[in-house]
C-alpha cells in the first residue's frame, strides 16, 4: 500500500551495548527481534481494530488482509503490511484519491437499492449476477426529459404480482417493480473521492512509542532469564 514505515532503533542498541556484560551483549539481538516483532503485532491490531471506525462493516478478508512479517536477530526488522489485493482498494484512504475500480470493468457501481447489499455493505458478485438472469432486469442507458444520459440496472414495471423465471415454470421471482415506471437500481458513473481517512502510517507511528519501551524491557528480561550460562 505504501513504503513500510521503518522505525529504526539501532542507534539506541549501540548506545545500550556500551553498558552491557557480555551475557547481556550475545542475548541482545534475539531480545530486540522479540520486541520488534511484539510491536509489530501490537500495531496489527491496532489497525484491526481501527478499521470498523474508518469503514461500515469492513470484510473479514480486508481486516485479515493487515499482516505482519517477524524480525529476525540478522535484520532487525519487523514489516507490518496490507497484502496486495486489499492494498490496492485501501490506499486512496491513506494517500486520498477516488474509489479503486475493482475487476475487468471501469464503471463506478452506485447502488440504489439497499437491498441489494450484502452483509457488509457491498454489492457482490453473485448479485450481479443473479440480477443479469431476470427477464425484468436490464443493463443500458436511460434519457431522462431532462436530457440527461443515466446508465445502469435497470428494472422493468410489471403489473402482475409475480413473474415467472425464464425456464422456471411455476418459480416466482421476488422484488418485483409494481411502481409502474423504470427503476434505477444500480448507477454506473465515474469513481468518487474517498471521503474516509485511514491513517494507517500515523497510528503506526503512535503504537510504537507507545509500546516499544515495554515490549524490550520484557523481552530482554525474557532473554536473560532463559539463557545458558
Amino acid at each position: 500500500m505504501s513504503s513500510p514505515v521503518r522505525i529504526n532503533v539501532s542507534a539506541d542498541l549501540r548506545s545500550l551495548t556500551r553498558v552491557l556484560n557480555d551475557l547481556e551483549k550475545k542475548q541482545l539481538p534475539f531480545a530486540s527481534a522479540q520486541a520488534l516483532t511484539a510491536v509489530a503485532k501490537n500495531v496489527q491490531a491496532a489497525e484491526k481494530a481501527a478499521l470498523p471506525q474508518v469503514f461500515d462493516r469492513p470484510t473479514p478478508f480486508t481486516v485479515n488482509s493487515i499482516g505482519v512479517k517477524a524480525a529476525r536477530k540478522n535484520t532487525q526488522e519487523a514489516l507490518v503490511f496490507v497484502k496486495d489485493i486489499a492494498a490496492a482498494y485501501l490506499a486512496p484512504y491513506e494517500f486520498g484519491g477516488t474509489h479503486k475500480l475493482i475487476g475487468s470493468g471501469k464503471t463506478w457501481l452506485n447502488p440504489k437499492d439497499r437491498a441489494l447489499l450484502n452483509q457488509y455493505g457491498n454489492l457482490s458478485k453473485s448479485t450481479l449476477k443473479r440480477l443479469e438472469g431476470r427477464p425484468d432486469i436490464f443493463v443500458g442507458s436511460i434519457k431522462t426529459k431532462s436530457g440527461e444520459s443515466i446508465g445502469g440496472v435497470w428494472q422493468r414495471p410489471t403489473d402482475v404480482k409475480a413473474v415467472k423465471t425464464a425456464g422456471k415454470r411455476g418459480v416466482a421471482m421476488r422484488g418485483v417493480n409494481k411502481s409502474g415506471h423504470l427503476r434505477l437500481l444500480i448507477r454506473f458513473g465515474d469513481a468518487q473521492p474517498v471521503k474516509q481517512h485511514l491513517d494507517f502510517g500515523k497510528r503506526a507511528r503512535e503504537v510504537v512509542a507507545a509500546t516499544y519501551r515495554r515490549e524490550f524491557t520484557a523481552a530482554f528480561a525474557k532473554a536473560l532469564a532463559t539463557a545458558k550460562r
